[in-house]
């Protein structure tokens, strides 16, 4: 199987947080150039990394983000979608709409906005792979996340219409599922152990993933050994989703 990534350039958006960063160290020692692509680019760790800030709901913050890109790499082959916004623990009850709309705003628009800008590049550059970053939770839902549920179900969507649209253009858009993993998001509990006490039974293998293994699975939808997958959902979450 080949998980090479030579010759390669890629985005990674939310290329500070937990997972985003295990996936920018994945793809770079795959042989990649990579962008870490986030609105706090002080906490992108790695002189490899290209760092550039930017706000993924805003048109030309990613418009300009692609570009330099393209300046700096001179092509495009793999975007990973992963920015999140830490959504607030509501019921539609309870949550505005500016609250609601924001969430929509990071999780499902940035994800329109840098595919949009990408998919010329990368279709220029011969085809390639575009991964959302959902979740567990975006096939099945949990108690005061609706917004949170509702983006990552409409990222899973979203990829498979974008996988029938660009499939001539050899772009091949997936999505990647992740249970709960040890990231900063995790203190929401009060605590890494809090989070685990919670959490890890929920879960078949009763634990929370490391950021590294969603990393490994990032690079099998970006690499070619996943060149016959496209449309689809690749849940690593610990069988949450099983039973």
């Amino acid at each position: 199987m080949n998980y090479s990534l030579q010759e390669k350039a890629a985005i990674v958006t939310g290329g500070s947080g937990g997972i985003g960063s295990a996936i920018a160290r994945a793809f770079a020692e795959a042989g990649a150039k990579v962008a870490c692509v986030d609105l706090d680019v002080k906490k992108v760790a790695g002189k490899e990394f290209l760092a550039i800030s930017c706000d993924v709901s805003s048109e030309s913050d990613t418009k300009k983000a692609v570009e330099q890109v393209i300046k700096a790499f001179g092509g495009l082959h793999v975007l990973v979608n992963g920015a999140a916004m830490k959504d607030p623990s509501a019921t539609v009850v309870d949550l505005d709409l500016a609250a609601w709309n924001r969430v929509f705003a990071v999780n499902v628009a940035g994800a329109y906005l840098m595919s949009r800008w990408a998919i010329p590049h990368i279709a220029r550059a011969g085809g390639g792979s575009i991964i959302h970053i959902a979740s567990q939770l975006g096939t099945v839902g949990t108690p005061g996340r609706v917004a949170y549920c509702s983006t990552k179900g409409a990222l899973i969507t979203m990829a498979k219409a974008m996988a029938a649209d660009h499939a001539a253009q050899k772009i091949r858009v997936n999505t990647l599922s992740p249970g709960a993993v040890e990231t900063e998001r995790m203190l929401r509990f009060g605590s890494m152990e809090k989070a685990r006490e919670i959490l890890g039974p929920k879960h078949l293998l009763s634990r929370l993933a490391q950021p590294e293994e969603i990393a490994a699975a990032a690079l099998f939808l970006a690499s070619d050994a996943s060149s016959f997958m496209t449309g689809a959902d690749l849940r690593v979450d610990g069988g949450y989703n099983a039973v």
